[in-house]
């Protein structure tokens, strides 16, 4: 399965192969999008090609988005053996008021009452004493679910998007959409009916939508060990399933892309993402001497804010790392009232502490070897793209991707729960593809600006308490 793929990553892939679950895919069946319209029409239209399964993963869905749930329910009435799956976060979901995102469910329930399944995940990390403290939306801080899985039948869309006008025109993220794959779309709708064993399930009453908790076995903000049990058995068994198939199957000629499934629930001791970018790190520093190759690593985040452990992979390593994060009015908190109108110069102050420890590490001066950081600021969009490209030389474009949910910042490894993929590719089309979704976020990406920017003190002292929820 390895040898097609670039010696710069090889070795990797095959001892990935060995730990993660893994799914072989054509590259004809890779798309790649780049701007929200063409994330909303693809979604729109998964939905309507749909005769089994929707299965819709999200933060939350926006209360005015009237044409998509007017897509479900068309999809629904028209096609009587269809049912409905959503996964949601429990506290964006319910936040109280006539326009809470949950409201806009309530029709889809009354119905297709035996057809639609709505799961909302609650964070555990927030106990019932504090849930009854902390306000609405500030809840959010103790962790959330965060994975953005949009898919229908054997189709599948990976974005870190969620479901609101917003991500629909000016917020930009990326987005990969997967055709004719059963088996991918079989492992995300079973992640998601995993998840849901310990999530909320939503009821439709005549005074409104009802909560109801299924499992008398636990309460619902003491569910760690069952999630870590049951995400770690999940994972296994389609190890296992991916390690049998790549065995006993004979590879074609066609499957020029391997994607390997990485969860990251730190509050659940699931660490995948952490682990994966560990072995690729050692795996390039094992490479060095031995490749006339200097890879070049582009990452990005809306929220950038790099965990402890992914700062000292990039700080103690060569390879050269070019990164882009929202500028302050490319923020989604920009221009918010209250404590929320902080959170872009929070942001600019865990960048400072970046580039000071960029600084203090004496990393290479070569070009090919430093790290940079731009900021991403177009009038009138926000920043939400995230991940990882790594690329042979500064000349080559990527072999290898980090795509889904997480920003990899504090917030993404020890609190949401997350779900990204890792992808590699020998297809010369979709490495192209990919070197073109980099170019289009550096089209609207300069030099960081942050070292002239000032941090307030009060914003100082909220970071310091909170650092880890941004």
């Amino acid at each position: 399965m390895t040898r097609k793929f670039d010696p710069t990553i090889r070795e990797f892939v095959s001892c990935l192969a060995q730990k993660q679950p893994s799914f072989k895919v054509a590259s004809k069946d890779v798309h790649v999008l780049s701007q929200p319209s063409d994330f909303y029409a693809n979604l729109l239209n998964i939905i309507r090609r749909a005769r089994r399964r929707i299965f819709l993963s999200s933060l939350y869905i926006g209360f005015s988005e009237t044409e998509l749930i007017n897509a479900l329910n068309d999809a629904l009435r028209t096609n009587p053996g269809l049912h409905l799956y959503l996964n949601l976060d429990y506290n964006r979901s319910t936040r109280p008021g006539p326009s809470s995102p949950i409201l806009s469910l309530l029709p889809l329930l009354r119905n297709y009452e035996h057809r639609v399944h709505i799961s909302l995940f609650r964070s555990p990390k927030l106990s019932a004493t504090m849930s009854n403290i902390v306000p609405p939306r500030f809840n959010e801080g103790w962790g959330t679910w965060h994975a953005k899985i949009y898919g229908s039948d054997d189709e599948v869309m990976i974005s870190g998007a969620n479901l609101n006008k917003a991500y629909f025109s000016n917020r930009q993220d990326r987005y990969l959409h997967f055709s004719a794959q059963p088996a991918l779309a079989d492992y995300c709708f079973s992640f998601l009916q995993a998840v849901s064993g310990f999530s909320y399930r939503v009821l439709a009453t005549p005074d409104g939508p009802a909560l109801h908790w299924d499992d008398t076995s636990v309460l619902p903000w003491q569910i760690q060990s069952k999630a870590e049990r049951v995400l770690s058995q999940f994972q296994m068994k389609h190890l296992v399933s991916s390690v049998s198939s790549t065995s006993s199957e004979e590879q074609t000629n066609s499957s020029d892309v391997v994607i390997f499934p990485v969860i990251q629930a730190g509050q659940f001791n699931i660490r995948e993402e952490e682990h994966t970018l560990s072995m690729l790190f050692d795996h390039l520093a094992s490479r060095e001497d031995r490749l006339n190759q200097e890879p070049i690593m582009n990452l990005t985040s809306g929220y950038f804010g790099l965990s402890k452990e992914y700062q000292d992979l990039i700080l103690k390593s060569n390879v050269g790392c070019s990164i882009i994060a929202a500028s302050p009015k490319a923020n989604g908190f920009y221009g918010s009232g209250g404590l929320s109108g902080l959170i872009p110069e929070g942001y600019t102050l865990l960048e400072k502490r970046f580039m000071s420890a960029v600084r203090a590490a004496r990393r290479p001066c070569s070009s090919n070897h430093n790290v940079s950081l731009k900021e991403w600021e177009r009038d009138g969009w926000t920043y939400h793209a995230k991940g990882i490209w790594l690329s042979p030389s500064v000349d080559s474009p990527p072999v290898l991707t980090l795509f889904g949910s997480t920003n990899l910042n504090s917030r993404s490894t020890n609190l949401d729960t997350e779900l990204s993929f890792m992808m590699a590719t020998s297809s010369d089309e979709l490495r192209q593809k990919l070197q073109d979704e980099i170019k289009g976020l550096h089209r609207w990406a300069v030099p960081w600006r942050g070292g002239e920017r000032k941090v307030r003190w009060r914003t100082k002292a909220i970071v310091a308490l909170v650092g880890g929820m941004l």
